[in-house]
């Protein structure tokens, strides 16, 4: 599952194994402007029929309060089979659930009392990508490395309504490895940026496909995971100093 977007497949289903015996984590701070905001966690346990995801997101900052949880099934191809989500934006109650069949996505959304369905055309590399979510880019890069980065999309739950829920191509555009380092130990950086709806989001992975960094299109924001400094920056991650 947690190959690297870049890999060439040869070998890939060697590594499946070993790879997909064990849970994977991941604990990551929200900065923006280069100061934490927030918190954000993910871990993946392999099923017999694929395996089971959980989001953890908590930001809190002046204008924007937001918690999330997300639960998620995947097939053992990483194909989403259903997906729950509950969140709180700025004391606003949403709840998502999807459900995909091989003709479509059915979305129920119940958000400030009212309850909604909207259904989306169905792709089998289509990830659930909520905002500051890290278990969400960890998907995306394990599809990615199975389709050879093509045929992804992603499906944006955003505010209420069915109107506001879509899904988008997503295009991975491969750049030039950079270093870092995690837990203080040099770590060669593999470096994406996925393009949806002409925004772009820059990920930065290690090995087995593990998310490091992710500067995401919300201004000034970034995933960082704990432990992680990537030299030199993406951006500068803190206002100028006058």
């Amino acid at each position: 599952m947690r190959t690297l977007a870049f890999f060439p497949l040869v070998g890939f289903l060697a590594l499946v194994p070993a790879l997909t015996a064990l849970a994977q984590s991941g604990n990551f701070e929200v900065l923006q402007q280069g100061h934490a905001v927030g918190t954000a966690t993910y871990k993946f346990t392999a099923t017999r029929e694929g395996y089971n995801s959980t989001s953890v997101v908590r930001v809190a900052m002046k204008g924007l309060d937001y918690d999330l949880s997300k639960t998620e099934r995947l097939s053992s191809a990483n194909q989403l089979k259903h997906v729950q989500l509950s969140a709180v934006v700025n004391n606003s109650a949403v709840n998502v659930t999807a459900v995909p069949d091989p003709a479509q996505i059915l979305l129920s959304i119940s958000a400030n009392g009212r309850r909604s369905t909207t259904r989306l055309a169905s792709h089998p590399g289509a990830v659930f990508l909520p905002d500051f979510d890290p278990g969400a880019f960890e998907t995306l890069l394990a599809l990615a490395a199975t389709r050879n980065n093509r045929n992804l999309w992603a499906i944006l739950p955003k505010q209420t309504g069915s109107e506001s829920c879509s899904i988008q191509a997503v295009t991975l555009t491969t750049y030039p490895d950079q270093k870092g380092t995690l837990d203080g130990k040099p770590v060669t950086v593999h470096h994406l940026v996925a393009t949806v709806a002409d925004t772009n989001t820059d990920l930065f992975s290690g090995r087995e496909n593990q998310l490091l960094q992710a500067e995401l299109p919300q201004q000034g924001f970034a995933l960082v995971r704990k432990g992680f400094v990537l030299t030199p920056p993406a951006k500068p991650l803190a206002p100028p100093t006058e």
